[in-house]
């Protein structure tokens, strides 16, 4: 019914992945996770994980290193740090991000918390990456349950004689997402101009003209003549509005002059008029 929070969410934490793996993480799979995610803080996407030992650690702390922004999802109270170890990671987190926990203070972590807090990680993102996870892990519990909320599922692959890769290799085998770069990631989530976008609406703020055609288009495709006569707005001054809101990322062309909102403008994007 509700969540508790520690730092700050952010609009646009809205463009969020979950990056989760063994706590037992080999070599291999600290610098993939370090890398990949560095590219992705870089790229202004907000990495969620469970603060864990291992993979979970280390994309919070290349996240924070990169000057992005991350989110821990609890499995106890938000005012005991389970593993006590990552209480300075913690902090850092809260400066950067967000701790979060659908667990009253005074929780104590318990084993069965765990595999429950996993769905809060996967459904506050856009999809999740499994790194490094056996059969049994909870990384695999976390992309059953993203594959269950229709989010996307990614996967690192790895050596056929390593434990730490059959979860992983598996989910490749049932149909995920076969990462090896970063950008495999963007391109599949239609994530590439993220940075872009952001950037744009910082230097060219909202005006009433793109408010008014807010209210004109939904998740249906709506042609440019329809919004012209909707609007009374001659078809110049729509087409170079639609055009600047789809460089911000509130609108997409469907093709043939169709428009429909894009996800973060039918959820975050309120605009009024005066």
């Amino acid at each position: 019914p509700l969540l508790y929070v520690r730092g700050s969410l952010l609009p646009e934490d809205e463009w969020c992945l979950a990056v989760v793996g063994t706590r037992r993480a080999t070599a291999y799979g600290k610098q993939v996770t370090e890398e990949i995610v560095t590219d992705l803080a870089r790229s202004k996407i907000t990495i969620a994980s469970g603060l864990a030992r291992g993979i979970d650690a280390v994309a919070h702390r290349s996240a924070l290193e990169a000057g992005g922004r991350t989110i821990a999802v609890f499995g106890c109270g938000l005012d005991i740090v389970y593993p006590s170890e990552n209480a300075s990671l913690a902090r850092s987190i809260i400066q950067q991000g967000a701790l979060v926990s659908e667990y009253p203070l005074g929780t104590r972590p318990r084993a069965d918390n765990f595999p429950r807090r996993n769905r809060i990680m996967s459904g506050i993102s856009l999809g999740v990456l499994a790194v490094e996870a056996d059969d049994t892990s909870g990384a695999m519990i976390t992309a059953h349950l993203a594959a269950e909320q229709n989010r996307e599922v990614f996967a690192i692959p790895g050596s056929i004689l390593s434990t730490a890769s059959r979860g992983t290799n598996h989910l490749i085998q049932e149909g995920a997402k076969l990462v090896s770069d970063y950008t495999d990631i963007l391109e599949e989530l239609n994530l590439t101009a993220v940075a872009c976008q952001m950037e744009m609406k910082e230097i060219i703020p909202p005006s009433d003209t793109e408010a008014l055609l807010l209210k004109q288009l939904g998740v249906e495709p709506t042609h440019i003549d329809e919004v012209c006569r909707s609007t009374g707005l001659p078809i110049s001054t729509v087409s170079s509005t639609l055009t600047m809101m789809e460089l911000k990322g509130l609108v997409k062309q469907m093709g043939n002059m169709n428009y429909v909102l894009a996800r973060e403008a039918r959820q975050e994007y309120r605009v009024k008029i005066d």
